[in-house]
């Protein structure tokens, strides 16, 4: 079991000022099996409301232990961190597979204490917008990996917090389905806002998405390089601008 070397730094708290996020020199260390794991060094970071930020790095940098220290699953030893309450959105869908789609998404909402019938409706108007009409009643096995991801992302959005963690959302899908999924998420953020900290392995969709990506670098992670992207959307990969941007974001790396 991993725990803290220090006493955790105080609980995050909301922000002002315009800002969703701010860490300043936050420091995270695990009890490993063999000693101590440094997992981030002193990472200082600033989310204005609404914007997407992606956060690309090697292997076992920290994106993910960042991604939980905000979300408030861990507290840092060290550093001050203040967050916007925020719902954390792992890799696998994590889907309960006796639960139909609707049933899937709206259990962020009776988590809350809605009546079954309520979070049933506002889960399946959801779905028209997130491209899953008429799948309201299927069940896990019967949904393609991308749809799945959309009903995980739908109970996300239910979850009704202002800022949205995704860890390497579409990491686990085939190639086509990945870039069908990138173009599906920045249509339905431009039509249905939030706060996003987006972590990924992959600079391009950091840059497809994001309005600024976080360069880190390896373990223990520190942010080495910020690039803001000020690109209209939709953005197109092969455009000499994201080309560019994507060189110096595998330079920083």
């Amino acid at each position: 079991m991993q725990t803290n070397l220090e006493a955790p730094a105080k609980e995050p708290r909301t922000v002002g000022e315009g800002d969703a996020i701010r860490l300043a020199d936050v420091r995270r260390t695990y009890r490993g099996a063999r000693g101590p794991v440094e997992a981030l060094a002193g990472v200082s970071l600033r989310v204005r409301a609404g914007e997407v930020v992606g956060v690309v790095g090697p292997s076992g940098c920290g994106k993910s232990t960042l991604l939980e220290l905000v979300c408030r699953l861990q507290a840092p030893d060290g550093g001050e961190l203040a967050a916007e309450p925020a719902v954390y959105m792992p890799q696998r869908d994590l889907l309960l597979p006796w639960c139909s789609a609707v049933d899937n998404a709206a259990l962020a909402l009776r988590n809350r204490g809605v009546a079954r019938a309520e979070a049933r409706r506002r889960a399946g108007a959801l779905f028209g917008e997130l491209g899953l009409a008429g799948f309201e009643r299927a069940m896990p096995h019967e949904l393609s990996g991308g749809m799945r991801q959309r009903v995980a992302f739908a109970r996300t959005l239910l979850a009704d917090k202002p800022v949205l963690a995704l860890d390497e959302p579409f990491a686990s899908l085939d190639v086509i389905t990945r870039q069908e999924l990138q173009t599906w998420l920045a249509t339905t953020l431009a039509a249905l806002p939030r706060t996003v900290l987006l972590v990924t392995h992959d600079v391009e969709e950091a840059l497809l998405l994001a309005d600024r990506v976080v360069v880190m670098s390896p373990r223990p992670g520190q942010v080495v390089a910020e690039l803001e992207v000020d690109l209209e959307r939709p953005r197109v990969r092969t455009e000499p601008a994201l080309v560019a941007l994507r060189a110096r974001a595998l330079e920083a790396l």
